[in-house]
């Protein structure tokens, strides 16, 4: 196995980090306390071709795959700017739409989220299924030539940022009585849909919205790939959700390693920097080796996506241990810094709030413990 990085993937890192450290953590910080988009950054991102990186050349992407949108969600976190929309409207929309959706959807929608011009949000979970995509209740049914989709959407991130949303709805039932899914992109400002604010305690630019479809008048155009294949469809997006999210977990954790490394060996007491105290020295020593560990397993799943091969197992783990590799890492980094780790001039407190999230998200640690039990070791189904 050659672990050496392309010349192309090095100067992709250096650009994309480039671009983010224009902005950079006080920006981020400020506009996640203020819940504010971060619209320029996104927009200065799209401008260089970093949003599409994995979107077809042929719909003005830059033609690469997990691998390389991967680094551009690392860096940008690593510079202190992490954007979650990234998972959702780059990750999953772009990567669903450019496999199952038509020549029209395609040509609609693609070009916008190669760059940046246009967000499309994903919207699944429901406040009674929660991990259980088999229980979602919000239905799509036939009316004439278009389709009438009803329900509640919890948890979807971006829709005041979005054009668009990715929703998964129950389109009927198999003959063994189980739920059939399809996917329909459906405008945001569309009759019958209502978006709530769901608020939130942790700092995030990104806001969170309850959905109401109350009868959503859709064309048939809408329907992304075959009816009642959803879930194949929304699989092709989970994997490349759950990788991009561990790559903005390891960029996380670098942020807040290199801020603490760099506080640690200038703040002195007594004399000594504080760096040369194994109290302070260790738990940053065993949070770069976590993130190393994490950084290396989110490489290994994007390559296995961007192969076509499984990456499921692969996926998940990486998702985990970025997870918790992030949280370690911000919370040493805190530690490091005394009473000034909760000050707002060292920002170090937004990450922790993304990093704790995505312990939850977009898949929740436990369930990918789940997974690996069952899958990976062979044990009984839990659930």
């Amino acid at each position: 196995m050659d672990f050496t990085e392309t010349d192309e993937h090095r100067d992709l890192r250096a650009a994309v980090g480039a671009v983010a450290s224009r902005f950079g953590p006080t920006y981020y910080a400020g506009r996640a306390a203020a819940h504010e988009p971060c619209t320029e950054l996104w927009a200065a991102l799209g401008e260089s071709g970093f949003i599409g990186v994995n979107v077809a050349e042929e719909h003005g992407g830059g033609g690469g795959g997990l691998v390389e949108l991967a680094i551009v969600c690392e860096e940008i976190a690593a510079r202190g700017t992490p954007l979650l929309l990234l998972l959702v409207s780059a990750a999953i929309s772009a990567e669903v739409i450019g496999e199952f959706g038509s020549a029209a959807q395609r040509a609609q929608w693609l070009p916008g989220l190669a760059d940046g011009t246009v967000k499309v949000v994903f919207a699944i979970t429901e406040p009674d299924a929660g991990s259980n995509t088999h229980k979602i209740s919000t239905t799509a049914v036939r009316d004439g030539d278009d389709w009438l989709i009803r329900g509640t959407k919890y948890y979807i991130s971006g829709v005041d940022e979005a054009a668009a949303l990715l929703v998964v709805a129950r389109t009927g039932r198999d003959e063994s009585g189980g739920p059939l899914m399809s996917l329909f992109v459906v405008p945001t400002d569309a009759p019958g849909m209502q978006a709530v604010p769901l608020p939130v305690d942790a700092m995030l630019p990104e806001r969170q919205f309850t959905l109401h479809f109350d009868d959503v008048r859709v064309p048939a155009t809408s329907l992304v790939g075959e009816e009642g294949q959803g879930f194949r469809q929304v699989f092709r997006g989970l994997n490349p959700e759950r990788i991009t999210g561990a790559a903005l977990c390891v960029g996380i954790a670098r942020h807040a390693l290199d801020q603490a490394a760099s506080y640690a060996t200038t703040r002195t007491v007594w004399d000594t920097p504080i760096g040369a105290h194994q109290g302070v020295s260790h738990p940053l020593a065993k949070a770069k080796i976590e993130t190393e560990l994490a950084a290396l397993m989110t490489r290994k799943a994007a390559w296995l996506h961007d192969r076509g091969l499984p990456a499921g197992e692969a996926s998940n783990m990486a998702k985990y241990a970025a997870a918790e590799a992030a949280i370690a890492a911000v919370d040493a980094a805190i530690q490091s810094h005394g009473g000034n780790g909760l000050a707002t001039e060292y920002g170090l407190v937004p990450y922790w709030g993304l990093a704790r999230l995505l312990r939850i998200a977009p898949v929740n640690r436990e369930m990918i413990l789940n997974y690996v039990a069952q899958h990976s070791l062979g044990l009984p189904r839990s659930y």
